[in-house]
């Protein structure tokens, strides 16, 4: 039976030792935190393994199959570099990096290493992926608008963008990645970000942005925005939605939700009035009895995720993996874009 380990056991740890507990085909044979509390618990849960506070010890002891590495967003790079080293599948949480030059490094050796990875993007494996790549196939889409608002996360390395790299790194990297997965390469991107809505009294150690706007042109000509924030306080939040549009058709996406499509049916067809909208142009005005056709998600896109990983670890065959190293890459870096962006105040040109 193949050995699993895992390093960083915290919340995103839990999710995926969760996943763990129902297979029956791995051994859960190490766990690693700095904090040994945390690395016992999760051998009590699992009912297996040893806790360690040293990977490296636990690397050599275990000699584990795949290690899932579930690390805040500073403390990539060590870690992977010894994995890479080693020889040993990874999966590893989102974003790879917070830093550029260190993305391209890990990337690098990865593609030279030639190892089977992925990365958290769970929300690839959703099945509201399918059709919305059937309104792909059908409906030529020229534009796209997406937002994500909530509030701070509790943990506190979070609230420094020096350590989490922002929200949209950290956060909104799952919608900027879905934005690749359906439209293709970004090109450039212009960012714009505010501070001052959220104090330090309310949240000390508070050095991130509150809220920004990217403008992004993708490679295919669509153009399409991206609206974030963590302002928000409970009741101000709202979903994480994408609205792709073309000339005949829309879809609304809302993220690990639900897709509708709208002007597929005789219902969303836009009214003919007379007045202020003029004649034949009722495409300014969406019909009152829009209906449109929604599929809702009904898997747990999660567990797939993981799943895929260990399958592909068990059978030495990666092609099925949707969000391997190398395609992740290319969405942190997507992110560190938008970053510089608003560091400089310039458009900036997205370089893999």
């Amino acid at each position: 039976m193949k050995k699993l380990a895992m390093i960083g056991c915290g919340g995103i740890g839990g999710y995926h030792l969760g996943h763990f507990l129902q297979f029956k085909d791995i051994e859960l044979a190490g766990f690693c935190d700095l904090i040994i509390s945390r690395a016992e618990e999760f051998v009590r849960r699992a009912g297996s393994g040893k806790a360690y506070v040293d990977y490296r010890k636990m690397l050599d002891e275990v000699q584990p199959d795949m290690v899932f590495v579930c690390i805040p967003p500073y403390a990539h790079g060590q870690i992977e570099f010894e994995l890479i080293e080693r020889g040993i599948p990874f999966f590893v949480e989102k974003p790879i990096a917070i830093d550029e030059d260190l993305a391209r490094e890990l990337n690098k050796r990865v593609t030279e290493k030639g190892l089977i990875t992925a990365v958290g993007f769970q929300c690839r494996y959703d099945n509201i992926n399918d059709a919305a790549f059937q309104f792909f196939k059908q409906e030529q889409v020229i534009v796209a608008q997406a937002s994500r608002v909530g509030g701070v996360p509790g943990v506190e390395w979070w609230r420094n963008k020096a350590q989490s790299g922002g929200q949209l790194v950290e956060q909104t990297i799952h919608q900027l990645d879905i934005l690749r997965y359906f439209l293709g390469e970004p090109e450039y991107v212009y960012s714009v970000a505010a501070r001052g809505y959220i104090s330090q009294k309310e949240w000390p150690g508070y050095f991130t942005d509150d809220l920004s706007t990217t403008l992004i042109v993708f490679k295919n000509g669509v153009q399409a925005t991206m609206m974030t924030g963590c302002y928000a306080l409970e009741g101000a939040a709202w979903d994480s939605k994408m609205t792709f549009g073309g000339r005949n058709a829309r879809m609304d996406y809302v993220l690990c939700e639900r897709v509708t499509v709208y002007g597929l049916t005789p219902e969303d067809a836009a009214p003919e009035v007379e007045g202020l909208v003029i004649k034949g142009d009722g495409a300014l005005r969406r019909s009152d009895s829009e209906k449109g056709i929604t599929t809702r998600s009904n898997v747990d896109f999660g567990l797939i995720c993981d799943r895929t990983f260990i399958d592909a670890v068990l059978n030495g065959d990666g092609s099925k993996i949707r969000s391997p190293y190398g395609d992740a890459y290319k969405t942190v870096m997507f992110a560190l874009a938008c970053n510089k962006s608003m560091a400089t105040g310039q458009p900036v040109k997205i370089e893999y």
